[in-house]
């Protein structure tokens, strides 16, 4: 189902120059049929169509964006690097750098047939035990991701180690001050609590910065529950992997939660024989070797950054950017989500 309304993508995709840099890069022949994809709200992906093949492009959005954010060759370099170090990811097909050419750069990857799951789940991944086996296969891809040796080529360079929870906090912080449309007290008060209560980093990895249920394909078909690819990369940088465990365990909805922005994305997880946020961060640190003891400040730290990186999406849809009705919500949805952040780290300081 597509999250876009033909105002939001009319014109984020011409078909005809697209169709020959598809022909130059030998990705097909015959028309191109385009159609928008995903549940995401940021990048906008497509489902390329040439006869029998299908291929997925990604681009940034439409709209005046914020600097540095969607960078879609950043994205793609970074797959072309994960992807021989046994990472799961997508193929990165061609690359588009020219901005003229479509009006943005872009990426091609190849379709990936399976599920991304939301709200619900196909019968091949219904049940209590293929509902355990999905949050083990999350916690799993990502510990492969953070073993991954990020001082090595081809990923040596590719983000600053040192200094990673503060630069967080201070690029979020001015996003906050620069793009909100309104005051928001309680991310001001967070902001300064978890500057207060920074932790020591241990060993820096490559960082998703977006790692959840959404944004993993599980493969399809009746055989194992199994995590086929990580997708969504935008936000992915070098630095504290514990940020990685506190935001999947933030976005992990329960039972009893409370539905805000964040949760409403993955809100299958409150179904019976879902792992909790507790079962999800145990594994990690049994299969990862780390301390998760510290892992209430990420937690903290995941919800006051995705309320700020969504107050700058609302203050897009104020400005008639996008008329996603995802955004609509975001009025009172990120005072929401800042509550939550500051129970958090509220919860962090008693503890």
């Amino acid at each position: 189902m597509s999250t876009m309304t033909d105002h939001d993508h009319r014109g984020a995709l011409p078909l005809e120059p697209l169709t020959a840099f598809l022909d130059a890069h030998g990705l097909g022949s015959g028309p191109v049929a385009a159609v928008p994809i995903g549940e995401g709200h940021s990048n906008l992906t497509f489902l390329l169509r040439r006869r029998s093949l299908r291929l997925v492009l990604r681009r940034p959005p439409l709209g005046p964006l914020a600097p540095s954010a969607h960078d879609v060759l950043r994205e793609a370099r970074l797959l072309r690097a994960l992807r021989p170090a046994g990472v799961r990811v997508p193929e990165v097909l061609a690359v588009g750098d020219d901005p003229a050419l479509i009006g943005a750069p872009f990426y091609v990857m190849p379709f990936l047939d399976g599920h991304v799951l939301t709200a619900t789940a196909p019968p091949a991944l219904a049940g209590a035990s293929r509902a355990a086996a999905i949050g083990e296969q999350l916690v799993d891809a990502l510990v492969e991701l953070h073993a991954v040796d990020a001082t090595r080529e081809p990923l040596a360079g590719f983000g600053r180690p040192a200094g990673y929870l503060e630069r967080q906090l201070r690029r979020f912080g001015t996003l906050l001050t620069e793009h909100a449309s309104r005051r928001l007290t309680d991310l001001e008060l967070v902001a300064e609590r978890l500057r207060q209560t920074l932790p020591t980093s241990g060993p820096a990895t490559v960082v998703h910065g977006d790692y959840r249920l959404g944004n993993a394909m599980l493969a399809a078909g009746p055989g194992p529950v199994r995590v086929s690819a990580i997708l969504d990369w935008e936000l992915a940088t070098v630095g504290d992997p514990l940020a990685d465990l506190g935001y999947l365990t933030a976005m992990w909805a329960q039972t009893n939660d409370l539905e805000d922005p964040m949760l409403a994305l993955g809100s299958l997880t409150r179904m019976p024989g879902f792992a909790t946020r507790e079962e999800l961060a145990a594994r990690y640190a049994e299969r990862s070797g780390r301390d998760v003891g510290g892992l209430g400040w990420y937690q903290a730290l995941a919800v006051w950054k995705a309320a700020i990186f969504l107050e700058v999406s609302y203050g897009r849809y104020l400005a008639g950017a996008t008329t996603d009705p995802y955004f609509a919500g975001l009025g009172e949805g990120v005072p929401r989500l800042a509550r939550r952040a500051r129970a958090l780290i509220e919860q962090t300081a008693v503890a």
